[in-house]
């Protein structure tokens, strides 16, 4: 898999508060489509870590977010097994 960089952008990490932070360039967020006061979720992979919005669902009754977010998270761990699943 070939990764080509259109951009690269460097930002340093500093104190908020009691936290650290790191702040985004309006590009990047406009690239990811985070805007203020949304949420995000940060996948960790092999030292890799991937920034995703949080996407909010209306769920049906009877249907708990959490259950739903622990499946995704397992989908997502297990992601290339399912892939070579497919091929056998």
């Amino acid at each position: 898999m070939t990764v080509t960089v259109v951009k690269e952008v460097e930002r340093k990490v500093t104190r908020i508060g009691n936290s650290l932070g790191v702040t985004f360039p309006q590009e990047v967020l406009e690239q990811l489509g985070i805007a203020q006061g949304d949420e995000v979720r940060f996948e960790i992979v092999n030292g890799q870590v991937t920034i995703k919005k949080k996407v909010s669902l209306k769920l049906p009754k009877g249907i708990d977010e959490e259950f739903l977010e622990q499946m995704n998270d397992m989908i997502n761990e297990y992601d290339q097994t399912f892939k070579n699943l497919v091929d056998r």
